[in-house]
């Protein structure tokens, strides 16, 4: 006999792709079209597309007052001054690319020159009898403390090491430029003793007092810085 062959009907040929392919694909093509339309819309600066653009957010607090001081000086005069700031820390016996740190800053700070009038002697001021004249004696100009303004200072340049680069990941203030900003006021300070500063407000000083008393009524005013 024969052998007998049973009649099945063929398996069907059905795809075995995963039904979540096709979306997959989907997802990938919005993918890319949201990463065009955001590229376009941050070149041609078309608005709700420039996603890339920053928001600044201020969570500062409220300032705290530390102290109060009363002033009686008067400011004769003030400097402006620019110095650019070239500080390097190098390591013994490690090349500069493996520990060290150069920084180049460009620092704009001011100082006052200012005349003390609350410690005057109490012969400062002399009055003759007829009230016409009188003559000032008055502590010579010093100058205040140079004080930087960070609107028109910045860092051009900040060169580090490996090893300064890897220690900037575990510091509580990484790359601070608190010595290069001390350093720069130092700078500015010295620039100011060197300069005219102190004899300008002694001769504005002199002019405001000399212009003050003579519209007093006094005839003659004479200042004397000692």
């Amino acid at each position: 006999m024969g052998e007998e062959t049973e009649n099945r009907p063929a398996p069907d040929r059905r795809s075995w792709k995963r039904p979540g392919g096709r979306w997959r694909l989907a997802t990938v093509a919005l993918l890319v079209i949201a990463v065009a339309l955001m590229v376009v819309g941050q070149f041609l600066r078309l608005p709700g597309l420039d996603v890339f653009g920053t928001d600044v957010k201020d969570r500062s607090g409220p300032a705290v007052l530390k102290s109060v001081q009363d002033l009686s000086r008067y400011e004769g005069a003030a400097g402006t001054y620019q110095v650019v700031v070239d500080l390097e820390h190098d390591a013994r016996f490690l090349p500069d690319a493996i520990r060290g740190t150069r920084t180049l800053y460009v620092a704009t700070g001011g100082v006052s020159a200012y005349v003390d009038l609350g410690a005057l002697r109490d012969d400062a001021v002399s009055v003759d009898a007829d009230r016409t004249e009188a003559t000032l004696r008055l502590p010579h100009a010093r100058l205040g403390d140079a004080s930087l303004d960070p609107a028109h200072s910045y860092a051009v340049s900040k060169q580090r090491g490996l090893l300064d680069r890897l220690g900037d990941l575990f510091s509580d203030n990484p790359a601070s430029e608190q010595a290069v900003h001390v350093l720069a006021a130092q700078r500015i300070g010295d620039a100011a003793r060197t300069s005219d500063l102190t004899s300008r407000a002694e001769r504005n000083t002199r002019s405001m007092l000399q212009g003050l008393l003579l519209g007093l009524g006094f005839e003659r005013v004479t200042v004397v810085f000692e």
